[in-house]
C-alpha cells in the first residue's frame, strides 16, 4: 500500500488580525495534498510568533501554555492519523479535522457505523422501539466485534473492505466458536446486513458486498399444547397461590389469544358486556397496534372472577414478571406432567387448538388475534395440517392389515 504524505502546520492568520493587534492561530492538515483547516482558538501577536516552528517566541507562562497546546494537539493528530490508517487503511485530511472538532461526519467502519445506529436506536426505546430489541442490538454488537478481534485482530473493520468472504467467515465463526442454532444465526446476519443498508444509504459504500450471499432459512416452530395436556392442565389442583396464578394466566391466554404483554396491561376498560349477555375483550394489540375482538368463553371469565378480590387497580390480574412467570411454569410441567411449557404456547393453543380446530374461520381468528397480516394467521392453518398428518400417520398405523379388498374377477 502506497504510504501517505502526511503533515501538520500552525501559523497565524493575520488576515483576520484584530483590534488589539492579535491574529488567530491556525492549523493546517495536508494528506496527499488535500488540505484541511481549523482554528486552535487562540491569539497571538505577530511579533511573538515564530512562523519557521510554528510556535511563539516568548517565555511567558501563557505563551509557554500555548507552545504545550500546540505540542499537545499535533501529537494527537498524529495519534489519531495513525489510528485512522491502522484501521480503515486510508485517511483523509477531513478525517482528522472532523475528529479534532467533534463532527463525526459518516462512518467509514462497520463498528463505528454500528455504535451510532444503536445510540440512535436507544434514544427511541419506551416511544417507538422496545427495550427487548434494543438488547438484541446490543448482543449483536458484541458477536460481531468478538469475530473482528479473533478474525483479523483489529478493533474495527472498513466497510469499503466488506466483501463476500467477511459474511462467510462470519457464519462459520458463529457456528463453531459460539455455536449458535440456525435461527440464531440467521438473525445475526439480516442485523449484519442492515448495517450495509445503512451504509449504502449513507453514501459509505455504493454497493452490497452481500447480495449474494444465501443465508439458511428461518425454521420457525410455533409450538401448542395438546387436548390432553390442555384438560390435565386445568384439571390439576395446584396449591401453590403464586404458581396457581401462573397456570392460570396461561390457561387465560389459551383462550383468549392474548400475548404476555398485553395482559399485563389487560383493564377493566378494556372489558365490554353486549346486550345479550355476553363479555369482550378490546384492546389493540401492543406489539402490532392493531385491535383485537375477543368474546369470552367460560374459562376467562371464571379467571376473571376468580382474581376480582385480589385487584389492586384498574388491571384485571396482578401479573408476575416474566422471568417469574418463566420459573413458575417449570413447576406447572412437574404438576401437569407436561414436557415443556413457555408463555407463547398459549396464544398458539388459541388459534390451533381452541379455534381452527373448533371451525372458526381464518378471518375471525386474524381479528381476535391482532395480526396485521392475513399471512401471519395463515401459519397455524399449516400446524393443523401437520398435526392432520401425523394423526392420520398413527390411524394408519393402527388400521394397517385390519382390512382388506377382496379381487375382483379378471375381465374375460
Amino acid at each position: 500500500m502506497k504510504r501517505s504524505t502526511f503533515n501538520i502546520l500552525f501559523y497565524l492568520n493575520t488576515s483576520k488580525r484584530k483590534k488589539s493587534g492579535l491574529c488567530p492561530v491556525m492549523g493546517r492538515i495536508t494528506v496527499d495534498g488535500n488540505i484541511a483547516q481549523f482554528s486552535l482558538k487562540e491569539d497571538v501577536h505577530p511579533e511573538n510568533w515564530d512562523a519557521k516552528k510554528g510556535k511563539t517566541k516568548g517565555k511567558t507562562r501563557e505563551q509557554t501554555e500555548l507552545n504545550r497546546k500546540i505540542l499537545l494537539k499535533e501529537q494527537y493528530i498524529k495519534d489519531v492519523y495513525q489510528r485512522i490508517v491502522e484501521t480503515t487503511g486510508y485517511v483523509t485530511a477531513e478525517q482528522l479535522k472532523n475528529e479534532l472538532t467533534g463532527i463525526t461526519g459518516k462512518a467509514e467502519t462497520l463498528l463505528k457505523l454500528f455504535r451510532e445506529h444503536n445510540a440512535e436506536y436507544e434514544k427511541r426505546v419506551g416511544i417507538d422501539r422496545k427495550y427487548s430489541s434494543f438488547y438484541h442490538y446490543k448482543n449483536s454488537f458484541v458477536l460481531l466485534s468478538g469475530f473482528i478481534q479473533s478474525k483479523y485482530g483489529s478493533e474495527d473493520y472498513p466497510l469499503k473492505q466488506l466483501e463476500m468472504s467477511f459474511i462467510n467467515e462470519y457464519d462459520l465463526y458463529l457456528r463453531t466458536n459460539t455455536l449458535l442454532n440456525t435461527n440464531s444465526i440467521v438473525r445475526q446476519m439480516m442485523i449484519l446486513k442492515k448495517m450495509v443498508t445503512r451504509a449504502i444509504h449513507q453514501g459509505s459504500i455504493r454497493r452490497n458486498p452481500f447480495s449474494d450471499y444465501i443465508p439458511d432459512r428461518l425454521v420457525w416452530k410455533y409450538l401448542h399444547i395438546s387436548k390432553e395436556e390442555l384438560e390435565r392442565l386445568i384439571a390439576t389442583p395446584i396449591q401453590q397461590k403464586n404458581v396457581c396464578l401462573v397456570r392460570d394466566m396461561f390457561l387465560f391466554s389459551c383462550f383468549t389469544g392474548l400475548a404476555y404483554a398485553d395482559m399485563c396491561r389487560l383493564s377493566e376498560n378494556h372489558l365490554r358486556k353486549t346486550p345479550d349477555g355476553n363479555l369482550w375483550i378490546d384492546i389493540h394489540r401492543l406489539k402490532t397496534g392493531m385491535e383485537c375482538n375477543i368474546r369470552l368463553l367460560d374459562i376467562p371469565v371464571c379467571i376473571i372472577n376468580k382474581y376480582n378480590s385480589d385487584r389492586k387497580s384498574a388491571l384485571l390480574f396482578n401479573m408476575p414478571g416474566s422471568q417469574t412467570v418463566s420459573k413458575h411454569l417449570r413447576t406447572v410441567e412437574k404438576l401437569c406432567n407436561i414436557k415443556h411449557l413457555h408463555f407463547h404456547m398459549a396464544r398458539h393453543t388459541f388459534a390451533t387448538l381452541i379455534c381452527l380446530s373448533n371451525g372458526v374461520p381464518m378471518e375471525s381468528i386474524n381479528k381476535m388475534m391482532g395480526h396485521n397480516s392475513m399471512r401471519s394467521t395463515q401459519i397455524y392453518t399449516e400446524i393443523t395440517n401437520q398435526k392432520v398428518g401425523a394423526d392420520m400417520q398413527k390411524l394408519a398405523g393402527r388400521t394397517k392389515g385390519k382390512y382388506a379388498i377382496h379381487h375382483l374377477p379378471a375381465d374375460t
